[in-house]
C-alpha cells in the first residue's frame, strides 16, 4: 500500500503532463468538431463492427446477413460497407482518419444489388438496399428535400425523405432490407450465453468427478452465489416449489450478471452495451412475464378476475379487475425500465466523465490537466460503483421474478378449527 501511495503522484503528474503538451498542438481545432451527443450514442448503441480497442476507426468485422428487395439473400462481411478516409488538416498538417460509410455492391445471378449503412436516412444505422435514380427522380427528391427544409427548418443538403437515402449529395430510393445479420450485440449475446454454460457445466462436472468436496478459488465463489441465490431468493420465495423454477432464476442471474461485467470491459470481447439496450432487457422481462402467467394457478387468476373485496369494488363497474389486469404489465415493465435504466445510465455517466477531458482541453492546458485528474479518478470511482451495480441489478431482477413467480403460485385458503372451536385460515400449500 505505501509503494502505491508512492508511485501515485507521479502517475498523476503523466497523466497530467501528456496531455497538457498535447492539448497546446492541435487540441483545439479537435475540439471544435467534438459531437458530444453523438459520440455517447454511438458507444452506447450497436453496430456493424466491434471497435478496435483505443480506435474509433478500425473494427474487426462481422457477418451482414441480410435479404434484399427481390427475395434474395446475401451474406457479406460488414468491412465492405465502410472504408477509411484520412484528412489533413492544413492549419496543423495533422492527418485525420474517419471511418465512412460506401456502397457495397453484389452480383448475383447476372444482376446487381447495392447495399448500404444509412445515415441521413430514416433507418439510420440499418443496412439497407439503395437504387439510382433517374435525373427526373433526382430533381423530385431535392424538391421534396427543400420543401421538408423550409417547413421544418435545417439544411436542404442533409434532410430525410421518407423513402430515400442521401449518399454524397444525391438521393438514391431505399428498401429497408430483413435484417439477420450477427451484430456486436448478437455477438456479445452469444458469447455471455457461452460463458454462463461453460461456468455451470464446470461445477457439473466439478461435483460428477469429486462428490461433495468443496470446491475452491473461481468455482468456490460461484458456488457461493448459487447458494446465496437459491437459499436466499428463490427458496425462500417459493418455499417447495423452488427446484421448479430455480433453473430460470439461476439463469437469469448468471445471464444477467455476465452481460453487466462485459459491457464494463473496454477491449473485445467486452464492451457491448447488452442490458443497457432495452430490447434486451425487454426479452428478459417477456420470459418473466410468461412463466409467472402462462403457469399461475387456478387462485391466481380468480383473485385478479374476482379478487376477494367489496362487491361494489368489483360490480357493476371492475374497477379492482381493470386494476389487477394492469398490475399484470406493470410488473414486467418495471422489470425491464430498472434493469435497462440503471445500466443505461452508469454507461452514460462513466462516457462523459471521459468526454470531459476533450471538452476542457479546447480551454488550455491548465484546464486540461485539472480535468484529466478529475475525470480519471471519477471514472475509476464510477467503474468500481458499476461492478457493484452489477451485482445488484442481477440480484434484484432475480429477486423481483422470483416475487412475482411466488405470488402467482398461491393456492389459496381452506378453514381448519382449532381446539377451542376458534377457525383459522391456513394456506393449502402449507398443509401440503
Amino acid at each position: 500500500m505505501k509503494r502505491l501511495l508512492n508511485i501515485l503522484p507521479i502517475l498523476i503528474a503523466l497523466v497530467v503532463a501528456l496531455p497538457a503538451r498535447a492539448a497546446d498542438e492541435s487540441a483545439k481545432h479537435e475540439e471544435e468538431n467534438l459531437d458530444v451527443k453523438e459520440i455517447i450514442f454511438h458507444h452506447l448503441g450497436d453496430g456493424y463492427g466491434w471497435e478496435v480497442p483505443f480506435s474509433h476507426v478500425y473494427r474487426i468485422p462481422l457477418p451482414v446477413i441480410v435479404r434484399a428487395e427481390d427475395g434474395s439473400w446475401h451474406c457479406f462481411s460488414s468491412s465492405k460497407l465502410t472504408e477509411v478516409t484520412v484528412t489533413e488538416d492544413e492549419a496543423t498538417g495533422k492527418k485525420h482518419e474517419e471511418l465512412t460509410p460506401v456502397v457495397h455492391e453484389v452480383e448475383k445471378n447476372g444482376k446487381i444489388y447495392r447495399f448500404y449503412i444509412a445515415h441521413v436516412s430514416e433507418h439510420k444505422n440499418k443496412v439497407v438496399e439503395v437504387f439510382p435514380l433517374t435525373p427526373a427522380q433526382q430533381a423530385e427528391a431535392k424538391a421534396e428535400a427543400l420543401k421538408i427544409a423550409n417547413e421544418k427548418g435545417g439544411d436542404p443538403d442533409h434532410m430525410v425523405v421518407p423513402g430515400y437515402v442521401l449518399i454524397g449529395h444525391d438521393y438514391y430510393r431505399e428498401y429497408k432490407t430483413f435484417d439477420i445479420s450477427i451484430t456486436k450485440n448478437v455477438l456479445a449475446l452469444l458469447i455471455a450465453a457461452v460463458l454462463v454454460t461453460l461456468m455451470v457445466m464446470s461445477m457439473a462436472r466439478y461435483y460428477a468427478r469429486k462428490g461433495m468436496k468443496a470446491p475452491r478459488k473461481g468455482m468456490g465463489f460461484m458456488e457461493m452465489l448459487i447458494d446465496f441465490i437459491y437459499t436466499g431468493v428463490i427458496k425462500s420465495s417459493l418455499g417447495a416449489k423452488a427446484p421448479k423454477f430455480a433453473p430460470y432464476l439461476l439463469t437469469c442471474f448468471f445471464f444477467i450478471l455476465t452481460m453487466n461485467l462485459l459491457g464494463l470491459i473496454v477491449i473485445f470481447p467486452g464492451g457491448a452495451n447488452l442490458t443497457g439496450n432495452i430490447a434486451i432487457t425487454l426479452v428478459l422481462a417477456v420470459a418473466t412475464f410468461i412463466i409467472t402467467n402462462v403457469l399461475g394457478t387456478k387462485h391466481y387468476w380468480k383473485e385478479i378476475f374476482w379478487p376477494d373485496v367489496p362487491l361494489f369494488l368489483k360490480c357493476p363497474l371492475p374497477i379492482m379487475q381493470m386494476i389487477e389486469v394492469f398490475g399484470i404489465f406493470t410488473k414486467p415493465a418495471a422489470l425491464c425500465v430498472r434493469l435497462f435504466a440503471n445500466m443505461m445510465g452508469g454507461h452514460m455517466i462513466v462516457i462523459t466523465l471521459t468526454l470531459l477531458i476533450f471538452i476542457f482541453a479546447a480551454f488550455g492546458a491548465a484546464a486540461l490537466g485539472a480535468s484529466v485528474v478529475v475525470s480519471v479518478l471519477f471514472t475509476i470511482f464510477m467503474l468500481l460503483l458499476d461492478v457493484l451495480v452489477s451485482f445488484i441489478q442481477a440480484y434484484v431482477f432475480t429477486l423481483l421474478s422470483a416475487l412475482f413467480i411466488s405470488a402467482a403460485q398461491e393456492s389459496g385458503h381452506h378453514e381448519e378449527k382449532l381446539p377451542d372451536g376458534k377457525v383459522e385460515e391456513v394456506p393449502e400449500s402449507v398443509e401440503a
